[in-house]
């Protein structure tokens, strides 16, 4: 038995109406959000191993066939994402249990969080360029409204900045979907590969470019990436953590995606201007957290920095590098989650995200610290965690093929990183606690293992795809192979008899 492509798109919708439904019972609304979210996972996990066996699969919606109706399509990568949506959707559930307000639970962030999961799902199965654009839509309402939830000053104004972008990125990404509907006719996207795959010159070229920035922005990269560190530390720290996990992940697999099918790279404008906006996005991104002494600024600025080596993943556009930026995108989902949720707790702690006003995490609790180590060791790329592992792929992919100034670019930006997670070790955990500092405070016993079972969760992630890199590694190299032969996905949608 094979699963739907349509359950993991149907059971966040499900769950978020569920939600709605219950919205005078929070204790109700609490327990979809974690059946919900653990139900997410699973179909990702039987979506993920039905892919592996079986190959891409397609759900032609309503019985009509490529090109004309709407097509959802899992290949390893869509699918492997979906795996990631559920487990950070899950961890972030688990930890709003203990964080969220009843204030902003009363105003709807459970179902708000379901939509923002189902628009992420969505994102990754959709066959369809302008589906794709309506499920970006989808993620840019939930995630304004979340961001927005409370009203506080610094939350308004770090919205304004990231509708403002994001909104930007719209218009020209669906400018670009008119565009191209003008030229070939189709929005199907294996349909649309088809027929630019027979089109040459100008246009084209120029499209690519429009797509490029377009999904440049949502993944920010260099240079449109300051909404990123401008918005990201406002939400509560839950919101943070799935933002930082998911969100610009979705603009990077959409640039693999539309890269590889579409406009497949090569020597032109396009792969350049990719190569060297990696190396800008990891350099600027990691001397912007150099400079911040506030916890989730650092961490929000560190996204921009690892989204370079995605990007480079793509840009260098050979079968080690692929698979070296499939490898990364995960790690990093997990990780950067998982900083964000130990942010959370130090703040919870302390009442503070400020540097200066922290400290004595060590003595107080060595486990944090511990935990806190695995996630920052692993984001700087030490061995033997996952991050280790996807610093070396990608750095022996730049050396192979030959681009040895971004290469050395990525090599340094290593170690800056590993500079400015020690610098968090050393300001949080390991210098005594200033006076005058806000108030320790004591965490409940039920609040206490609410937040630190997701913790412990991804750290453990963390140190499995570290100590045993090869399922992951496997997985990603089927992806990256898929990925480079898009007349696999083409077969698949469009059936044998519409392929060239």
């Amino acid at each position: 038995m094979t699963p739907s492509l349509a359950l993991p798109l149907l059971v966040p919708l499900l769950a978020g109406t569920l939600s709605l439904v219950a919205w005078r019972w929070q204790a109700l609304q609490r327990a979809i959000a974690v059946l919900g979210t653990l139900t997410l996972l699973a179909c990702g996990l039987w979506l993920l191993a039905s892919v592996w066996q079986d190959g891409i699969r397609v759900l032609q919606v309503g019985g009509w066939p490529a090109p004309f109706g709407i097509s959802l399509v899992a290949d390893l990568l869509s699918a492997l994402m979906v795996v990631i949506t559920g487990l950070i959707g899950l961890a972030v559930a688990l930890y709003s249990l203990a964080t969220t307000g009843k204030g902003h639970e009363a105003f709807g962030y459970f179902p708000l969080l379901h939509l923002l999961l189902a628009g992420v799902v969505g994102a990754f199965l959709t066959g369809d360029i302008f589906n794709l654009y309506v499920w970006f839509e989808v993620m840019l309402v939930a995630s304004f409204a979340l961001l927005t939830l409370g009203g506080e000053k610094a939350q308004m104004e770090g919205a304004i900045k990231y509708v403002t972008l994001n909104l930007l990125s719209s218009v020209i990404f669906l400018m670009a979907v008119g565009l191209l509907y003008g030229l070939v006719g189709s929005l199907n996207m294996a349909h649309v590969a088809r027929r630019v795959a027979t089109l040459d010159g100008g246009p084209i070229e120029a499209l690519a470019l429009m797509f490029l920035v377009a999904f440049g922005i949502k993944a920010a990269a260099f240079p449109l990436f300051f909404w990123l560190p401008a918005s990201y530390h406002t939400p509560p720290v839950a919101v943070s953590a799935l933002f930082a996990g998911l969100l610009t992940k979705v603009g990077v697999y959409a640039l693999y995606r539309v890269f590889t099918l579409i406009f497949p790279l090569g020597s032109g404008q396009a792969q350049q201007i990719l190569l060297w906006g990696a190396g800008l996005t990891m350099l600027t991104g990691v001397l912007g957290a150099m400079v911040q002494f506030d916890l989730r600024r650092i961490l929000s600025f560190h996204i921009v920095s690892q989204i370079g080596y995605m990007l480079l993943g793509l840009a260098l556009f050979t079968p080690l590098a692929v698979l070296a930026g499939i490898f990364y995108i995960v790690h990093h989902i997990i990780v950067k989650s998982n900083l964000f949720l130990i942010g959370g707790i130090v703040h919870r702690l302390h009442g503070s995200y400020r540097l200066e006003h922290l400290g004595g995490m060590y003595h107080r609790s060595p486990w944090m610290a511990v935990l806190f180590l695995v996630a920052a060791l692993s984001l700087a790329g030490m061995p033997p965690l996952s991050g280790f592992f996807a610093k070396f792929l990608i750095l022996r992919a730049g050396l192979e093929a030959g681009a040895f100034g971004v290469t050395a670019i990525a090599v340094l930006v290593g170690l800056l990183t590993l500079y400015s997670m020690l610098k968090i070790w050393a300001e949080v955990f390991w210098k005594a606690l200033p006076e005058g500092s806000p108030r320790i405070a004591v965490l409940a016993r039920g609040e206490r293992w609410l937040m630190l079972l997701p913790v412990v969760g991804l750290a453990v992630c963390t140190l499995l795809i570290g100590l045993q890199a090869g399922p992951l590694y496997g997985i990603a190299e089927a992806a990256a192979q898929q990925l480079l032969a898009p007349e696999r996905y083409i077969e698949a949608v469009l059936g044998e008899e519409m392929v060239p």
